[in-house]
């Protein structure tokens, strides 16, 4: 039995509740880098928080991806992510999903408007990633309860 897709606005409040969590992990990152960055001395500080928040922004998503396919905001919504015949993400999945979330999300929130016309209502992201969000329904099981 395939679960139904999540409406277009419990999405986006997801995305919403999502960027809220994802703002405290930013900034406790930030202080991290800096801190290192000024214990160290390192001449080019920006380049080294850059590259801390990419890895630790992307091992957020992909680590929870792969260990229940939800984050804590999927959680409360009810959502998970997972490939189209039904499976958990593995490494490989998640970062393809990461990197084309990222470019869609960063031109204009096209992935976004494709779910307006996509058959089946999922992002562009997620089509073009071979991985589809559900709603869990009340018989299906929490995170980290799949099989």
């Amino acid at each position: 039995m395939s679960l139904p897709t999540p409406g277009l606005g419990r999405r986006l409040l997801c995305l919403i509740y999502e960027a809220l969590l994802l703002t405290a992990v930013v900034l406790f990152s930030v202080a991290i880098a800096t801190g290192i960055a000024r214990l160290l001395d390192i001449p080019h500080p920006r380049l080294l928080t850059q590259i801390v928040l990419l890895l630790v922004c992307g091992c957020y998503f992909v680590l929870q991806w792969m260990r229940s396919g939800q984050t804590l905001p999927m959680k409360t919504w009810r959502m998970r992510i997972e490939t189209r015949d039904g499976r958990p993400l593995d490494a490989a999945a998640s970062l393809r999903r990461l990197i084309l979330a990222m470019l869609g999300y960063g031109s204009a929130g096209i992935t976004i408007l494709w779910a307006l016309f996509d058959r089946d209502r999922q992002f562009l992201h997620d089509r073009l990633a071979g991985t589809r969000l559900v709603t869990l329904t009340a018989g299906e099981p929490e995170a980290g309860k799949r099989n």
